[in-house]
């Protein structure tokens, strides 16, 4: 085992209203009682400014950060922004923005290195479709590793940066990859992070994402290089946000 700190965050997505910052409360209550571990929560941006005083160490970021500092970017939200409204961290490159707004591995670099520059913490994600896992092992290692050094920003560090391992096929589908799959992509992540970054690469956390519950979760997060979890639709609720927390 390493000494690296796990990391549980919830991704919202575009879920939540006023009416759901009880949960938020709520969270940062389950924060609490556990020092020994950080928790994240990636809210909408609608929700970062009214939810960061009631988050107590929860870290409250964004769903995403605009690579320019300001300019002609209209609904997109740079880092001062996120700033300004609160936030301490980010998401980017998520498989839906890669997907739905076209981001490639060059927007996600820069993204990050934007992001880094204003003080935000960092969680990137990668992954690979289903049709890319039923090529078999080696072509979804290949795949995401590829995708991971292309999209890592210039000055990565473990102080500021986590990796987060999202199958896309098991995203909001129900399905989890196995313990073997998932142990086997994390320590290929883990060796490309090594090879890049040095020790640092041993350093920076990978989490892993894709339909984690309070049922998996234990199974999860016991395994090697897996040092937290990115979860969506358990994050929305305390109650089932509590055992995953419990689990780390």
């Amino acid at each position: 085992m390493t000494g690296r700190r796990k990391l549980i965050a919830g991704n919202w997505k575009m879920n939540g209203l006023k009416a759901q910052l009880g949960e938020v409360s709520a969270i940062g209550e389950l924060a609490a009682g556990r020092p020994d571990i950080d928790v994240a929560l990636f809210l909408p941006a609608t929700l970062i400014s009214a939810a960061a005083p009631l988050a107590g160490t929860v870290l409250v970021g964004g769903q995403d950060c605009h690579q320019e500092e300001a300019g002609a970017f209209t609904g997109c939200i740079s880092a001062p922004m996120l700033l300004g409204a609160g936030a301490g961290g980010t998401l980017v490159g998520h498989s839906e923005r890669r997907t739905y707004q076209h981001e490639t591995n060059a927007d996600v670099a820069a993204k990050a290195a934007r992001a880094s520059q204003h003080g935000l913490e960092v969680v990137l994600c990668v992954g690979e479709t289903l049709d890319t896992r039923e090529q078999g092992d080696e072509a979804a290692h290949g795949w995401v590793v590829d995708q991971l050094l292309a999209s890592l920003p210039e000055g990565a560090g473990s102080g500021w940066l986590t990796i987060a391992y999202e199958p896309v096929w098991a995203i909001g589908t129900g399905k989890v990859a196995t313990p073997a799959q998932i142990a086997a992509m994390h320590g290929a992540l883990r060796d490309a992070l090594v090879e890049a970054l040095g020790a640092d690469g041993q350093a920076m956390r990978i989490l892993y994402g894709g339909s984690v519950s309070g049922d998996n979760a234990a199974d999860i997060l016991h395994l090697d290089n897996v040092d937290g979890a990115l979860v969506g639709g358990a994050s929305l609720s305390a109650a089932k946000f509590a055992p995953i927390i419990a689990a780390a």
